[in-house]
């Protein structure tokens, strides 16, 4: 075969094999709001051919039902052996809290979406469509937890039985508010954002009650939202186009939107390096943790905006390499410009400059003190955010901080590092 004919038939298979892919992906995977959002990059001048690929990997129908359940699943395995330091941050600073209202909470946005129904307002589904729906999700996540649950025989912190992993009332929180977000998140992000804010706290009030660890509560919270994915996927599969409104959430992301957000800070911190006390002892710190809520608003510019932090720490104290029963605490606000840099409509790397105060309860080791001390402190960072939907961004992030002297040789500053995540509301 001549070197013409060959590259005459390696043009022909190529058209031929993107032809197939096409129709494939097309037929299985890709959804309207991908044809969407390609029609729309092709007249933005703002978006590369680059970024269009970036984000049409991500607009896939299996991506799209899987991209904050899957990770908070895995993200919940991972941090499974770091359980304990997170529970010693909520017996630091809320050692007697017991309350029971998350016993109710959990059930609030599937109340309100109920609510919303009833009065009248429309939302995505009919009764029938959405009764089916729902009722497809609450059989898949109490089938899952209840069997995860009889299975693992995991202990809860407090003691109390064996039937902690995973949380069933994160799961029925993220659950239900995962259906008033596809029910109503159309309408107004402002229903989205509720139903997650609740959906948080219910999640959080069960680590703070004592009843689960942080571990239970991110598996529990990523099984509520997958089979709230499933259980929809199912009814449009029996219902096809009957029963559903026309409405459409917006269905591309500029690269030059604006990312204010607010979100829950959770990460672990290191602080590497050996420190001397007065009885001539040597202080090291193990991995700790760290629990606040970070902010910014992007008012003026989607490329810098203003934003804080504010946050406790907890990280357990080693004398000669030997555990102690004492830690660190610490307990810090910061302010400062962050910055943006858009990879693409979803894809952001972001970075800030913060400076604040941070103060540290006074502890006693042996004929030496830490902490009983406030001074300034300040830091930077860097992330990288996923825009997951148009209210709602995926971060990941590595923080440096430089402390004040925290120990009895006052000379010495401190640095910690800090590795974590957060689930953000977009603005």
């Amino acid at each position: 075969m001549k070197r013409k004919e060959i590259r005459v038939f390696a043009k022909q298979y190529s058209k031929t094999i993107i032809r197939v892919l096409i129709s494939s992906c097309s037929f299985l995977s890709i959804p309207v709001s991908a044809q969407i959002d390609t029609a729309f990059y092709k007249s933005s001048p703002s978006h590369t051919s680059l970024s269009m690929k970036i984000d049409k990997l991500t607009s896939t129908k299996f991506y799209q039902m899987t991209y904050v359940s899957f990770p908070a699943i895995i993200g919940g395995l991972i941090v499974k052996s770091e359980d304990d330091h997170f529970r010693s941050l909520r017996n630091e600073y809320m050692p007697s809290f017991n309350y029971h209202y998350d016993d109710y909470l959990q059930f609030a946005p599937g109340a309100l979406m109920l609510g919303l129904k009833l009065g009248g307002v429309k939302g995505r589904s009919s009764w029938n469509r959405m009764l089916v729906s729902d009722a497809f999700s609450s059989f898949i996540m109490a089938g899952t937890i209840y069997g995860l649950k009889s299975t693992t025989n995991v202990t809860r912190p407090d003691g109390s039985n064996n039937h902690s992993f995973p949380s069933g009332h994160t799961a029925t929180a993220f659950m239900t508010a995962t259906m008033l977000h596809k029910e109503y998140g159309g309408r107004s992000l402002w229903y989205s954002i509720a139903a997650y804010s609740m959906a948080t706290a219910t999640g959080l009030s069960r680590q703070m009650n004592n009843k689960h660890w942080l571990s239970d509560v991110m598996v529990g919270a990523g099984i509520g939202i997958i089979s709230t994915e499933i259980g929809y996927y199912l009814a449009d599969l029996i219902f096809k186009e009957k029963g559903i409104s026309d409405y459409k959430l917006p269905a591309h992301y500029d690269i030059k939107d604006r990312t204010s957000f607010i979100g829950i800070y959770l990460g672990f911190n290191k602080i590497p390096g050996r420190y001397r006390m007065n009885d001539g002892s040597s202080m090291t710190f193990t991995t700790g943790s760290n629990s606040g809520v970070e902010g910014s608003s992007f008012f003026v510019s989607p490329y810098w905006g203003i934003g804080g932090l504010l946050s406790v720490s907890n990280m357990p104290v080693n004398v000669d390499n030997v555990p102690s029963n004492e830690s660190l605490d610490l307990i810090s606000g910061y302010v400062g410009p962050y910055f943006c840099l858009p990879i693409s409509g979803r894809w952001k790397v972001g970075s800030k400059l913060l400076g604040g105060y941070v103060h540290s309860p006074t502890r006693k080791i042996n004929s030496s003190t830490i902490g009983n001390s406030g001074g300034i402190s300040g830091g930077t960072g860097i992330s990288m955010t996923y825009m997951a939907k148009h209210n709602l961004g995926i971060r990941l992030f590595m923080d440096y901080t430089l402390l004040p002297p925290v120990g009895s040789e006052a000379a010495k500053m401190v640095h910690m590092l800090t590795f974590g995540g957060s689930l953000n509301v977009v603005f």
